[in-house]
């Protein structure tokens, strides 16, 4: 049988283990980072386009191979929702983008742009790391 002295110098590791197994279990942080944006300057041009050709406002953003770069981005009006999309919405508007594709896209923002130098959706992909002077191409 074990002294008073052992006994608690046993508790007392075993206490002294449960408080240093706290510092010691693996910690996991979750970042929340929006699946891909759509901006309200692409979301109105979408809905503009969708008007006039009678169709829901609804943007298929997809990633093929090809382009200068490796990847290219591929634009058009979709007529609904696939089950594997990812949506983002705005002002009524959504662009989808499909499970194999997002992995590519993951955290971009889609905006449409009108300058001197034309008009045309443009991606910001955090992902890519490099792109074509045009823009519809990029690399990992």
């Amino acid at each position: 049988m074990p002294g008073a002295s052992a006994v608690r110098a046993a508790s007392a590791e075993r206490i002294a283990g449960r408080a240093w197994a706290h510092y010691l279990t693996p910690m996991t942080t979750t970042i929340d980072q929006p699946t891909i944006a759509l901006t309200p300057a692409a979301a109105a041009r979408v809905a503009a386009i969708a008007a006039k050709q009678a169709k829901p406002a609804i943007l298929r953003l997809s990633v093929e191979g090809g382009g200068c770069s490796g990847f290219q981005y591929r634009f058009g009006l979709a007529e609904g929702v696939e089950s594997d999309d990812s949506i983002a919405e705005v002002d009524g508007v959504k662009l989808v983008v499909d499970s194999v594709s997002l992995d590519l896209v993951r955290g971009a923002q889609v905006d449409f742009i009108d300058n001197l130098g034309g008009a045309h959706f443009a991606v910001t992909n955090p992902n890519a790391a490099s792109g074509c002077g045009c823009g519809t191409s990029f690399s990992i």
